[in-house]
C-alpha cells in the first residue's frame, strides 16, 4: 500500500478538501448526492456546467462570475468527483446522465443550456439525446472525446490509442477509492509505463510531493471505467449522436497524430469531429464548429474569457 491509501474521498473531508469563493450545496438524487454551486439570478437563462475527468465544479471559479452576468449557473461535481458520493460499481455515461436529469428537475426546475467539458462534454451530449423532452434547449460541448474515449469505437483512434494510458495508471497504482494509495509510485512509474508526450504532465514531480488537489477529489475507478470501456459500454456515442435533439456548439482544440504510432494527441480528431457533424446535421438540429488548435483541452480554465463570451454569445445567436 502506498502512504495514501484510502486517504482521500467524502470518508476524509479534512484531508481531500480546500475552501472556495462560492457557497456549495447538497442535492440527494437518490444513490448519489451531487455536491454544486449556484451564482446568478433566477431572471436569467439556466446554464448547467459539467466538468471533465479528474475535474470539479471549481475548474469553473474564474469563468462563473463573468457568466453569471448572462446567466444563472449550476456547476456540480459528478458522482465520485469532488464532494459528490462515490458509486463503487457504478461509473457509466447513463448513470451520471441520469444523475443531471434528476438534478435539472430537483434544482434547476426549468429548461437550461448545457455545458460540458470532455467527459463532461459527452455527457452534454447525452443530455442533448436523451434528457426528459423541454429540459435541454442547446448544448456547448467543449473538446469532448467523443468516439475517442470508446475502448471499441467505430471512428478513428480508441482510447487505448491516446490518452488511455493514464488511466491505467491511475488505476493501478491509486487503486479505485483511493485503496492503494501509491501516488510515489505512480510519478516514479509514469516515465517508463508512458508515451513520452503523456509522461511530460508528469515532469518535475518528485517522490514524497502530494497528490494536486483535483486528484485528491477524484475517485480513480472513474479511470479504470475508461480504460476498461465499462463507462460507455452501455452507451454507443454513434447511436447517441443519432438521437440528438438540440442545438450543439463544438469547440476542438488541440490534436494531433504522432506519425511513428498513429495515436492521437488530444480529445478529438479531425475524422472525429467530422463524424460527429454529420451525424448532428443528420438529425436536423443546427450544429456550430469552433476549431481552436491552439488552446489546450480546456477553454474555461486556460481563458476564462474566451469561453464565456464563447458560451453567451452562441446562446444569443440562437434567439
Amino acid at each position: 500500500m502506498g502512504a495514501y491509501a484510502n486517504a482521500f474521498g467524502p470518508h476524509a473531508p479534512a484531508r481531500t478538501y480546500v475552501e472556495h469563493a462560492h457557497k456549495e450545496r447538497r442535492f440527494d438524487a437518490g444513490e448519489v448526492e451531487l455536491n454544486h454551486v449556484v451564482l446568478g439570478r433566477h431572471d436569467k437563462p439556466a446554464l448547467l456546467l459539467i466538468p471533465g475527468q479528474t475535474e470539479s465544479w471549481w475548474g469553473y471559479e474564474k469563468a462563473l462570475p463573468l457568466l453569471s452576468e448572462h446567466f444563472q449557473c449550476y456547476a456540480v461535481d459528478l458522482r465520485g468527483q469532488g464532494r459528490s458520493t462515490r458509486t463503487p460499481g457504478r461509473y457509466t455515461l447513463d448513470n451520471m446522465g441520469n444523475d443531471l436529469v434528476r438534478f435539472i428537475d430537483g434544482v434547476i426546475g426549468r429548461p437550461t443550456v448545457v455545458s460540458g467539458l470532455s467527459s463532461g462534454g459527452v455527457l452534454g451530449a447525452w443530455l442533448s439525446a436523451y434528457a426528459k423532452p423541454g429540459q435541454i434547449t442547446a448544448a456547448m460541448w467543449e473538446d469532448p472525446p467523443l468516439f475517442h474515449s470508446e475502448v471499441n469505437t467505430s471512428t478513428g483512434q480508441s482510447l487505448r490509442q491516446a490518452v488511455g494510458p493514464v488511466f491505467a495508471l491511475m488505476s493501478k497504482y491509486l487503486g479505485d477509492q483511493w485503496s492503494i494509495g501509491d501516488w510515489d509510485g505512480m510519478v516514479t512509474a509514469a516515465p517508463r509505463e508512458l508515451p513520452r508526450w503523456l509522461a511530460a504532465g508528469y515532469e518535475g514531480r518528485q517522490p514524497g510531493s502530494e497528490p494536486p488537489q483535483n486528484l485528491k477529489e477524484y475517485d480513480p475507478e472513474w479511470a479504470r471505467a475508461f480504460w476498461t470501456g465499462s463507462v460507455s459500454a452501455s452507451c454507443d456515442h454513434a447511436s447517441m449522436l443519432s438521437a440528438v435533439k438540440v442545438p450543439v456548439l463544438l469547440t476542438h482544440h488541440f490534436r494531433a497524430v504522432d506519425a511513428a504510432t498513429g495515436n492521437l494527441m488530444g480529445a478529438l480528431s479531425d475524422l472525429g469531429s467530422q463524424r460527429v457533424r454529420k451525424a448532428v446535421e443528420d438529425t436536423g438540429q443546427r450544429f456550430e464548429y469552433r476549431s481552436l488548435p491552439k488552446m489546450g483541452h480546456s477553454l474555461h480554465g486556460q481563458d476564462p474569457k474566451l469561453f464565456a463570451s464563447t458560451v453567451t454569445e452562441w446562446v444569443q445567436s440562437l434567439g
